[in-house]
């Protein structure tokens, strides 16, 4: 009992760190922007009515939304957009349209996803380091500088993983949630009445006084609940529990102080309204305050980056991504990886966005589609989820979305305002992913067809071989294949040009599936084929890393003993050609085909040890 209660609280301590650093430091510029938003006059009346619309959204969409119905949507344990994509396409499985539409509506919400994955560092770093212009206003030449140092660096580290400094996370936020209490109280306790806003009434009154700024302000409300999709993301990694506990135990709490705490500023002193979190500290305070901001910041991005990370590997196994190098950056954590290719094209663009915006009032302007995108789409799949897999009554499914989905629609509508101000700039990265994404799934459709359909079948190949059968050498031959059941191209090159076929043979094919996790017991399908070959399937998760020797040990006592010493690995380096004709448009042939190039080789990608690979090419016309 005593393990269990210390296992749940260093799991809460961690979600803390990890789950809620993007949505913690959003007190930093979120009351500021909504003021500045529609230019809402500062008067008592409308502090109340923004408060209130504060309280509201993160009751409504964080609380009851998320951390009530949607955590309850796990596939097999895990959580995420792709977890969510994978649970409500298998659903509905049986409906080819509506699962094909699921799919495009799904992928195209985790390529929008990488627009918010450049955002969020970009106005949390700005953001926390724009309070040194309060100690000084000689610093502010220096802002930008630092905020590109900072996130220079925050890439950097990257390769060496997060274990060592991971640890820190939890304590770290933990600190930071308790600091953005402490400064909200006293100005809570000086102005008590501030408090008032809590009921909905304010809420509706600013609402209905001001329909149009309203509208428009909720373009900026949505600040106030970023990081909500990582909170379903972490699902797997925290479990439930603790991430319900984090959330109502410490974070909601301390976040509705510091926002009340600084309504009571502004009805104090609206001068404070350039920037009321940092000028609600004591002016001895603001360089800790800043250094903590900072660090808290960081973390947030951090586990964006993560999530980045772990979102890549994932679409690459599902067929979306072409292969890319992955690396494993902790012995213990088979979750924590590092994708250079990721990491350096996001830290780039997220230059890109900086030197475009400059300050973090003017990325608030970008902000808020990419994340108003996700929910919405979060909220739909969860009706197909709960409807068709959960087979709950659809009046049930209705009472239980349509709540949310009319408040994501108002939220996406209000951002789309924004769309010529900055908005279009994550939505330009959401395009251009999905597109690729989407090519790439495409062009490797094709791919296969174009060599299911020039290739031979297995049985019928090995026993008109076996008539006449070549020179075998001792040691075992394994050859990856795409198709279970067909001869592989590398065989067909291997007997062309070297004229000799191994003592064991095994025809080996790798499946990707819509789960999370396939365990060990279910990893592997073998079928004899006679004359010491056999026909082998591995199976695997979108979580679980892809190990082929691994799998491939657990075939002794089949009959086959495989040797690391005497296997060899064949595979088949194809090189794509565009031509005209059915298929792609000839840009997407041509995009697909650089991508193809361009993808990280497969032994990496499944790990085979690199003197036992002998790669055969051939040319593949799409």
């Amino acid at each position: 009992m005593q393990n269990s209660k210390s296992s749940l609280a260093a799991l809460t301590l961690g979600a803390i760190g990890i789950v809620y650093g993007d949505i913690g430091t959003s007190v930093l510029y979120a009351l500021k922007v909504l003021f500045n938003t529609g230019h809402v006059p500062l008067t008592p009346a409308n502090v109340y009515g923004v408060l209130s619309l504060v309280f509201w959204t993160v009751t409504i969409i964080v609380s009851l939304k998320y951390v009530t119905l949607i955590l309850r949507a796990d596939n097999n344990g895990e959580g995420g957009l792709i977890a969510m994509l994978a649970l409500a396409s298998n659903a509905v499985a049986d409906r080819p349209r509506l699962r094909g539409w699921l799919l495009g509506v799904g992928i195209f919400g985790t390529a929008i996803f990488y627009g918010d994955g450049v955002i969020t560092p970009a106005i949390s770093v700005l953001s926390a380091v724009e309070g040194v212009s309060l100690i000084s206003p000689a610093f502010t030449p220096y802002v930008v500088p630092a905020a590109l140092v900072i996130i220079f660096m925050l890439f950097y580290v990257q390769r060496n993983g997060t274990a060592g400094i991971g640890r820190l996370f939890g304590p770290v936020c933990l600190v930071w949630f308790l600091a953005i209490a402490a400064l909200g109280i006293p100005h809570i306790v000086a102005h008590p009445e501030v408090l008032a806003a809590v009921s909905p009434h304010h809420a509706l009154r600013f609402i209905v006084e001001q329909k149009g700024t309203a509208f428009v302000l909720l373009g900026a409300l949505v600040l106030t609940v970023t990081g909500t999709e990582a909170l379903y993301a972490d699902l797997g990694h925290f479990g439930k529990k603790p991430i319900r506990l984090a959330w109502f135990g410490l974070v909601m709490p301390c976040l509705l102080i510091n926002y009340f705490g600084q309504g009571a500023l502004l009805l104090q002193d609206p001068k404070a309204l350039e920037n009321p979190f940092y000028l609600m500290a004591p002016s001895y305070l603001l360089v800790p305050l800043v250094i903590l901001a900072t660090a808290a910041t960081v973390i947030a991005s951090q586990a964006l980056l993560s999530a980045a990370f772990s979102v890549t590997k994932q679409a690459i196994q599902l067929g979306y991504l072409p292969r890319m190098l992955i690396r494993h950056t902790s012995v213990h954590e088979t979750g924590q990886v590092y994708v250079p290719a990721v990491n350096w094209l996001l830290f780039a663009t997220i230059v890109v966005a900086v030197g475009l915006f400059r300050n973090s009032t003017n990325l608030a302007s970008a902000y808020g589609i990419a994340v108003t995108t996700d929910m919405l789409i979060t909220t739909v799949l969860t009706f197909f989820v709960i409807r068709y897999a959960w087979k709950l009554p659809l009046w049930l499914c209705i009472a239980a979305t349509s709540m949310f989905f009319v408040v994501d629609l108002m939220f996406f509508a209000s951002n789309a305002l924004k769309l010529l101000d900055g908005g279009w700039f994550p939505v330009l990265i959401g395009i251009a992913m999905f597109i690729v994404m989407m090519t790439w799934k495409k062009g490797r459709a094709i791919v296969a067809e174009k060599l299911r359909s020039e290739s031979f079948d297995l049985r019928s190949f090995l026993e008109s071989l076996f008539v006449s059968p070549p020179t075998r050498v001792q040691g075992t031959a394994v050859f990856l294949t795409p198709e279970p059941g067909t001869v592989p191209n590398a065989m067909l090159h291997n007997l062309k040009h070297n004229k000799v076929l191994h003592e064991h043979n095994l025809f080996v094919t790798v499946r990707n599936h819509e789960v999370p996790w396939i365990g060990l017991d279910k990893r592997i399908e073998i079928e004899p084929l006679g004359h010491d070959c056999w026909q082998v399937t591995l199976h695997y998760g979108f979580k679980n890393d892809l190990d082929i020797p691994r799998a491939l040990e657990t075939i002794r006592g089949h009959g086959c003993e495989l040797e690391p010493m005497t296997t060899s690995y064949f595979l088949s380096r194809d090189v794509v050609v565009p031509t005209v004709g059915q298929g792609m448009a000839p840009w997407r042939e041509k995009l697909f085909a650089q991508m193809h190039h361009n993808a990280s080789a497969a032994a990496d990608f499944l790990n085979l040890p690199s003197n036992a690979v002998v790669e055969l090419g051939s040319k593949v016309e799409i």
